[in-house]
């Protein structure tokens, strides 16, 4: 089994995410790899951007929810060593933006969480499903137990 070389920690912000981005940040430091991160924004709206999809983390926006998550992708790059060259700020569909900049950018491992699925949730598919489905290169999800205990 070859090494990897550069692993791609999608972060979400959950209370689950430290664990996660943990986990990724350990395998990096096991492997000598290095490790970006990219957060996608799909749940807020979007202001008309000279700057398309992917937005700039080193330059300030007048928009308060860009700049909220902005700071947290900031934040955790600071906590885990990771330079703000390396860090990835979306705008568009989780599953097809992770992919996507998976291949952009030659990462060899995607690690993200995946929750419990049951029911429709389950047929309905999930980021990690998704994800898993049309990665370029191996993926960990690391389970995140539902706390409904369906």
């Amino acid at each position: 089994m070859t090494a990897y070389r550069h692993i791609l920690l999608t972060a979400d912000f959950s209370e689950d995410g430290a664990s996660i981005a943990v986990r990724a940040q350990s395998l990096a430091a096991s492997y000598r790899a290095k490790l970006s991160i990219l957060h996608v924004l799909d749940d807020i709206p979007m202001p008309d951007t000279p700057y398309g999809t992917v937005i700039p983390v080193d330059q300030p926006s007048e928009y308060g929810l860009l700049e909220a998550e902005r700071g947290k992708l900031l934040a955790l790059g600071a906590e885990l060593g990771v330079a703000s060259a390396d860090l990835w700020l979306i705008w568009g569909v989780p599953k097809d933006e992770i992919v996507r900049h998976a291949e952009k950018i030659a990462a060899d491992l995607i690690v993200t969480g995946s929750h419990e699925r049951h029911g429709l949730t389950l047929l309905l598919g999930s980021t990690a499903n998704g994800v898993l489905h049309h990665a370029p290169c191996d993926l960990l999800a690391v389970r995140i137990p539902d706390d409904e205990g369906i």
